[in-house]
């Protein structure tokens, strides 16, 4: 029998469940950050802004993306994690984009990646823990199993993310891996006896490029700093969440600080409709 499409009807109940399964706090977040990005949209929109413009249309639907993960994979989205993620989206392309806080706020970038490698972790902490639930699937992983799995996701996302920022940076000669400011460095190609032997210069106070001083108060470091950094950060809330997933299975899914943040199967199903007589 041919399956009959959702009448306009069912879908309008359906976003009445959908709405229903938030909570206040999370729907009105929702409807706030959506207005001030519209708002900033318009805005560079008259300036003739057209990259900014773009950034607020790609963060309008990042905005969607954890209401299409519920309805389409049919995955029930804490709302906890749920207001993290629009809120790290809503920091990172508004307010680290558009506002340079990544320039005003030195620790915005490490603060933003900390939070990904535990959202991160999250998420492929769900993807096993729900195929460990799945009675349709036999598996039965240990905790530290899943915990040591969830970790090692978010490390490959983020040493992805690192690939994709320096390969833009290549590409484009943008700056997304930005510069450290620094004032002692070790290098061997400095070593005039080429025996491998790491020369020190310390007390770096000026570079001078082409004869021009950079006035920068150091040498600059391109990229290796930050980098290093967003991965040490990413470790250390991969690490966390690790932690917090392993006594989650530990104690049978009991653990509440946990739970905020695990996406699980959503087992409400709709009721399926009788066939019409004919």
């Amino acid at each position: 029998m041919k399956k009959e499409k959702p009448s306009r009807e069912q879908r309008r109940e359906q976003l009445k469940a959908d709405i229903r399964s938030h909570s206040t706090g999370v729907i009105i977040l929702y409807v706030v950050l959506r207005l001030i990005v519209g708002a900033a949209l318009i805005w560079n929109i008259i300036q003739h802004n057209y990259e900014s413009a773009f950034i607020c249309v790609l963060s309008l639907v990042l905005f969607m993306m954890p209401s299409f993960i519920e309805r389409k994979l049919n995955i029930d989205l804490p709302n906890a994690l749920e207001v993290i993620v629009l809120l790290f989206i809503f920091a990172a392309e508004i307010l680290g984009e558009l506002s340079s806080y990544y320039i005003t706020y030195p620790y915005w970038d490490t603060m933003l990646h900390t939070t990904s490698g535990f959202l991160t972790a999250a998420v492929g902490f769900a993807m096993i823990d729900i195929l460990n639930q799945n009675s349709r699937i036999k598996f039965n992983l240990s905790p530290i199993f899943c915990a040591v799995a969830a970790f090692c996701f978010s490390m490959t996302i983020g040493v992805l993310w690192e690939f994709f920022e320096f390969s833009w940076d290549v590409l484009f000669h943008t700056d997304m891996q930005k510069d450290t400011v620094v004032h002692l460095i070790a290098s061997t190609s400095l070593d005039p006896t080429a025996s491998n032997v790491a020369v020190q210069i310390s007390n770096i106070t000026d570079v001078v490029v082409n004869g021009q001083s950079l006035g920068l108060g150091g040498y600059l470091d391109i990229g290796l700093y930050d980098t290093m950094e967003d991965l040490f950060v990413n470790f250390i809330g991969a690490t966390v969440f690790s932690i917090l997933g392993y006594f989650h299975i530990k104690h049978k899914g009991k653990s509440k600080i946990a739970s905020r943040f695990i996406p699980t199967l959503n087992e409400k199903t709709p009721p399926a409709e009788a066939p019409e007589e004919e």
